[in-house]
Order: C-alpha cells, then structure tokens, then sequence
C-alpha cells in the first residue's frame, strides 16, 4: 500500500496555521538545490490528496526552505525514461514500452492538474531560482507571490537541452500572455526576474522576501479563488481564437520565425509551435494531453538525449570539478595578477574583480594599465545603463583592479596570468620578470591561443608551476576556458587554474598541449573549409547560409571576420615558419595574404573583411570576394547538403584527432569545449557526440566520401578507423578506460 501520511515525508515540512492554512516548505535533505525527483512527486502527491481531503484546511501555500526554490527536474530521470523504455521494448515490444514510457513522462502533468483542480486554492511563494519543472508547479498554482529581489528569477529554459516545457508549461504560459509574447518566452528560455514576470502575467504579486509567505497565506485567507482562469467557463485566451483574423497574423509569422532561427535543427522548438498551436482549439485537459505526445516524441529524439548529456550532465560535471586532481587541497586566488592590459587581458581583470578577487593589472606603462581598467568600467556602465548593476557596484569593482607599470607590485599574488602579444619571445621576457618578483609556491599561467605552452614552459624557472589559461574573447561573454598541461606541468598548478576558473563562474576543460590545443584546431578547420569553398567558387553567401543551416551561430567567413583576418594571417605564418610549408595550406595563405596585405582588409576591427560595416546599418558579404575567386560556380550546381556536411565533419574530425593524440581525454570536455567554445552545432551535442549518435562507421564513410572528392583533410584517424570496425564511440571507450 502506497504511505499516505503526511508523518513520513522527507522532501517536505508540512504545517497548518490556527487560521486552517498549510505551508509546505520544499527543503530537500543533502542538497543544495530542491530537484523534482520520482520520491518528491510522490510526497507532492500526497499533500495534495491530505489538503483536498481535509475540510479544516482553507488552502495551501508552497515554499522553499533553500535559498532558492527549485532549479526543475533532475534530468538524470528523465535519462532513466530512456533507458527503461529500451529495456521494456526488448522485453513486451514496442507498443507496451512507448505505452508504458509515455504514462511516466506526464507523471508531472496529471500530479500538477490535480493540484489545480483539487477544489482547494494552492499559492506558490517563490524567492532565488524556480525554473523549468518547478516554475511549472507555480503555474499550476492558483496564485504566485515572487520575492522583489535580485537573486529571484523564473523562466522555462527546456530549449537549451533540448526539451520543451512538457509538465503543462506550454498550455499555461499560452494561456496567461498573448500567444506571440508567450512563443518568445518559449523560444528563448530565458530567467525572468520579479517585476517583469508580474508584467508579462506570470506572476500575481511581488513582496519583499520575508512577506511572500505572509501575501500568499493572505490571499488564501482572504478567499483566493481555486479555480484556474482556463477552468472558468467562457475563458477566452488573451490572443483570442488561433482560427481568427487576430489568429492568422501570429501563425504564420511565428512559423517563419521559428524555421529563421532554427533551420529545422531543433525538434523541441517545432514541438513548442505545435503544442500551442493545437493546444490553444482544445479544453485544459486535451491541451495537456497534445503536450504530453509531443513531450514523450522529443524525450526520445536524439536531439534530446545528446543535448541533455552534453549541457546538463557532463556539463554540470566539468563545473563541480569531475577533472580536479583529487590529493591537492582547494585553493583559493585572493589577489590575482594580470600582465597585459590590452583586450585579453582587460577581460580577464574584470570577470576576476567582478567575482570578487583583488587584482593587479600591469602593463608597460601605467597609462596602457589604466586603459584596459578603462574596459571595466565601460562593462559595469553598460551594466548600471540596464539596471543590472548600481554605481556603488561598479565604484567597488574599480576599486578591486590596481594598475601599475612595476612588476614588483605583482609580489603578493596568489596566481598571475600573461595576456601579451603573441610571440615567444615576448613572452619568456614576461616569465622571467614575474618569477623574478613573485613568491615560491606562486602559479604563472600563460593566455596563449596558439603557442605550445611545453615550449613556454621551458623558458620558466619552474615548469612544474606553469600552465596554460585559454580564455575565449571576449572573455566576459564566453563562459568557456582551456586549461592546458604542458609536458611538465604538475597537479597543483592544474587544481589551482581549475579553482580559479570555477570561482570566475567559467567552465573549464582540461586538454594536454598542442598547437591550437582542442578549440582552435577544430576552429581553424571550419574557417579553412570556409576558405576553400570560396576559392572552388562557390557564391560567399551559399558559403555562410551552409554554416548556419548546419547549426553553426555564424558563418565561417563572418566568424574570421570576428577573429580577425590578419590575425589568422599571422598563425599561417607562424606555423609555417615552425612546421615547414607542408603544414599550412598555401592557397588559403594566397587567399589571406590578397585580403590582408594586398586590400587591406583586417575584418570587423577596421570595419573591412569579408563583409562590409557600413556605420548605421546591417553588414554585408563584401562584393570584390567575387574578384578573388578563380571561378563561379553555378548555385543550383551546388549540393548545400554537401556543404553543411564538409563544415560539420571537418570539425568532427579534428576533434577525433586531438582523442587520438591524446590531447582530450576525456568526451566530456570535447563536446562542452566545443559547444561553448565555438558553438559547434548545439543540437548533436558537440563534436564527439556527432560522431557517436550518427555512428562511427556512418560517419567514417560520409568523411571517406569527402575526402574522396575534396583531399586529405577528410582523412580518418586511425582511432577512428578501428571504431568504426569495433562499433565503438568515443563515449563508451571512455566509460571502459574508467573502470
């Protein structure tokens, strides 16, 4: 027999006030964060069932004893869903297994429709985060008071992993806002903070937070209604009917939109368009059922299941420390140093001040130091402009940046990076004037993009203190950071980068040294591949659209553009000059050299690249490419699909590359790395999990069929090779080593 006593629950603390109001306070044992797990729908259940069946008790109102209300659900169920269902299907066939998988997937569903029909009125009182599954229990709810603070935020951010808000969401944000604003906020799956959720509908009050459970008990007292706006006979949806003259001006608008911003790659999107859309000519309770189809069709997508593992698991894994060297004690950088105040180094100085570490920031004169403090205070204006910051808030980071012109001033630093010009020469001057003045057991960590940091290393006093930091520009938008381990870096030196990066707030991953190291060879391959489409003659816009409809955020020319072209230019040359000729591509060095030196064009810095960027207006591919290429190809001769592949598995295969070489060990950090380092496209999950979910025999003949017709640069890996023989992945190669 099911526990029906409210005596025994462990998820919650269940009370009832003089006045026959209950407070139960969510407050998950051992953790710091509430998660919706199979044993607390079975205790939210329960007290739904002893508030309905008790006529003593008015109402009831939901809490969080945490500092935030609940983060959703733990997707690592969901995972189980799967998983069970494969099970099942071997067992009694596909029809009970997708019968059985699709009545546990709107388990949530149902549990929140019973809360809302119950006959009793239930309020949520809601302060810090209540996202996707839990802000979904909210909204079932008959009334929501969010804290006025800061740290309060609400959303429904199932698209970034693949999801869609599949426990009601859909058919309630629909129901609360007009259909376009709701769409939106679906799409996007943004946190939303206190006031503006009230103004979107989202919310009934906001209360400082130690009021909210006083203006939730209030509302209860006060005869709260417990009865859904959508359960009211003759509710009409703010947007009207979907098959009217108001109708007809959102959908096929949104349908354009959605395939604008999608190209198609993203089934949870669809999946959202057609629940609203369907859900919206239904009653509550067919709407949720429509929502729960497609629900269950998207938990099985590969989509899903790649971004889930990728974005939410190994993600949340390479955060909490999976790679940290176990037997070295937790380090914390109380004063950081930063040598080079350019673009790089400014970056640095600011997410360090702003995460609330002391900084020295030096360059060769105190006035180029003052200038990259200069950028800080351009962020925290910007900030302060938008209301997300105050000035006191910036007059206090400034505070925590020194710039100086003496390295001396660098002496009581806990960890001290270098952001100067990328040359070895350059650098080794900069390594033996910090080792001069900083103390014994002081990390030095070198931001180099391209340089081997084994090569640095061997200019240092201590290799074994000396490792690389990778930040992506512009370091405060790119959440990722490459730490590399040189030949002779030890354990303390990669704890110690990996404790700063995490209290940046960054994700790290940990790659063992290379040219390039992990990002920038598979970065290089796309711009490359890029490069060469343009000197075969296919049109420059076809050449962008391909990279995009393949799921990259930017063309490859555009993203040269943003790197710089010159820059990249410098890299041929360097690497040649180390390498030899044979290990650069002597038309792309032509095709550089032409745009650089020849025409001038450095990209979006000096407004001249690729594109054009005209003052005031939208940029545009530059029309003289059309002079630069040899020949013209007709566009209806070219294959676009051949085109997204070339981009994708380029990419794909470099990364097999760096497993191969031992460079990555670790898929993880190859699909996060690769995701958040160049936006490889989102929805396979990263560059390895292509590879795994399309199959390594799969994959290994596309890139075959490639190289056939395209060169070498589409050869397959050895590791790759015997993968596709065995039936291996990369990730269950990983698990194996493991054990």
């Amino acid at each position: 027999m099911p526990d029906t006593s409210l005596d025994t629950l462990q998820n919650f603390r269940f009370e009832t006030d003089p006045d026959g109001i209950a407070l139960a306070t969510w407050d998950m044992p051992g953790r710091s964060m509430n998660v919706i797990t199979p044993e607390v729908m079975d205790e939210l259940g329960r007290i739904i069932d002893a508030v309905a069946g008790d006529a003593a008790i008015k109402g009831c109102v939901i809490t969080s004893g945490k500092d935030n209300f609940s983060g959703g659900a733990d997707l690592t169920m969901l995972q189980g869903l799967g998983r069970a269902y494969e099970e099942l299907r071997a067992e009694t066939g596909e029809e009970a297994a997708m019968r059985h998988f699709f009545e546990e997937s709107r388990r949530l569903t149902l549990l929140y429709r019973r809360l809302e029909t119950c006959g009793k009125p239930f309020a949520a009182a809601i302060a810090g985060i209540c996202l996707g599954g839990a802000f979904e229990l909210a909204l079932a709810c008959h009334h929501r008071v969010l804290a006025d603070d800061d740290k309060t935020r609400v959303g429904l951010p199932e698209i970034k992993v693949g999801l869609f808000p599949g426990a009601g969401g859909t058919q309630r944000v629909a129901r609360l806002m007009q259909t376009g604003d709701a769409l939106q906020m679906l799409f996007k799956g943004e946190q939303i903070r206190a006031l503006m959720a009230r103004n979107m509908g989202l919310a009934h009050q906001v209360a400082p937070k130690d009021e909210i459970v006083e203006k939730a008990r209030a509302w209860i007292k006060a005869g709260g209604s417990a009865v859904a706006p959508w359960d009211v006979p003759k509710f009409k949806a703010p947007s009207g009917k979907v098959y009217s003259p108001a109708g007809m001006m959102i959908w096929p608008p949104a349908n354009a939109i959605y395939r604008r911003e999608t190209h198609d790659n993203y089934p949870a999107a669809k999946a959202i368009l057609a629940s609203v859309y369907e859900g919206l000519q239904l009653p509550m309770d067919l709407a949720l059922r429509v929502e729960s189809r497609y629900f269950a069709k998207i938990l099985r997508s590969t989509e899903a299941a790649a971004m889930i593992r990728t974005l939410f698991i190994s993600m949340g894994e390479l955060n909490k420390g999976a790679r940290r060297p176990k037997d070295v004690p937790a380090t914390r950088v109380r004063t950081l140093g930063v040598v080079g105040a350019g673009f790089m180094g400014a970056g640095v100085a600011y997410v360090s001040a702003q995460a609330g570490m002391e900084v020295v920031l030096v360059d060769q004169s105190l006035e180029a130091a003052e200038k990259g403090k200069a950028y800080a205070h351009k962020l925290m204006t910007n900030q302060i402009s938008k209301g997300r910051a105050k000035t006191a808030d910036r007059d206090a980071l400034l505070g925590r940046i020194r710039t100086s012109a003496d390295y001396a001033d660098l002496a009581g630093c806990d960890l001290v990076i270098e952001a100067v010009f990328e040359d070895p020469a350059v650098k080794a001057e900069v390594i033996a004037k910090v080792e001069a003045v900083i103390g014994p057991e002081v990390i030095f960590a070198s931001n180099t993009s391209t340089l081997p940091i084994s090569g640095l290393a061997r200019t240092s006093r201590r290799p074994d203190q000396f490792v690389g930091i990778h930040f992506f520009s512009p370091v405060e938008k790119m959440l990722l950071v490459e730490i590399i381990k040189g030949e002779a870096t030890g354990a303390r030196a990669v704890a110690t980068a990996l404790d700063y990066v995490r209290a940046i707030r960054k994700t790290p991953i940990v790659v063992n040294d290379s040219r390039g190291f992990f990002a920038n060879r598979c970065v290089t391959a796309y711009l490359l591949e890029g490069h060469k489409m343009l000197l075969e003659g296919v049109p420059p816009a076809m050449i962008e659209a391909a990279g995009r409809l393949a799921g990259m955020p930017v063309g490859p020319l555009s993203l040269n553009d943003e790197v710089a072209l010159d820059l990249g230019l410098k890299i041929v040359r360097a690497t040649e000059a180390q390498l030899g000729p044979d290990a650069v591509d002597p038309a792309q060095k032509q095709l550089l050299v032409e745009i650089v030196e020849n025409q001038g064009r450095l990209g979006r810095k000096n407004k001249k690249g690729f594109y054009d960027y005209p003052e005031g207006a939208p940029k545009r591919l530059w029309p003289g490419l059309r002079d630069l290429q040899l020949a013209h190809l007709d566009p209806d001769s070219v294959d676009i699909q051949e085109l997204k592949h070339r981009l994708l598995v380029v990419q794909a295969l470099e990364a097999a590359r760096t497993v191969g070489e031992g460079v990555v060990t670790d898929p993880r950090e190859a699909d996060v790395g690769s995701i958040l380092g160049f936006g490889f496209a989102p929805f396979t999950g990263g560059a390895l999990s292509y590879i795994d979910f399309m199959g390594a025999k799969t994959f290994a003949d596309l890139a075959r069929s490639l190289e056939a017709r395209h060169g070498p640069r589409f050869a397959v890996p050895d590791n790759l090779a015997r993968m596709a023989e065995t039936g291996a992945t990369f990730y269950g190669t990983a698990a194996q080593q493991a054990t």
